[in-house]
């Protein structure tokens, strides 16, 4: 049966996101170590497949799969919570330095170099 056929509540076998949801778009995603199972659904195979080429973004796998991020959200809780998928949290973003901090370096670096 195509992707295309089967309805979103059937790969998730009607299960909504988890409360403790760890996933974001930006989420970093691989395989792990442990061997994968013999009967798999097709749908978690194939996030395995695209995983185990290395680290990919919740958005990427939803994008690759062409599903819904909340269905590729659940897919990877499920296989997360099995110990087939290693997740990464995104790098927080970056502090912005004081202005006034990076002028102080400018200038001392100006007066000692001229």
């Amino acid at each position: 049966m195509s992707a295309d056929l089967v309805r979103p509540y059937v790969i998730t076998n009607g299960r909504g996101l988890p409360d403790n949801d760890q996933f974001n778009l930006i989420t970093l995603v691989t395989t792990s170590d442990q061997p994968r199972p013999s009967q798999l659904d097709p749908e978690k195979r194939s996030v395995l497949d695209l995983c185990s080429g290395g680290l990919l973004s919740v958005a990427e796998i939803a994008g690759h799969m062409k599903l819904p991020i909340g269905i590729v959200k659940v897919l990877l809780s499920d296989l997360s919570s099995d110990g087939y998928l290693v997740v990464r949290a995104p790098v927080p973003p970056a502090q912005l330095v004081d202005v006034s901090l990076l002028q102080e370096v400018l200038n001392g670096l100006q007066a000692r170099f001229g």
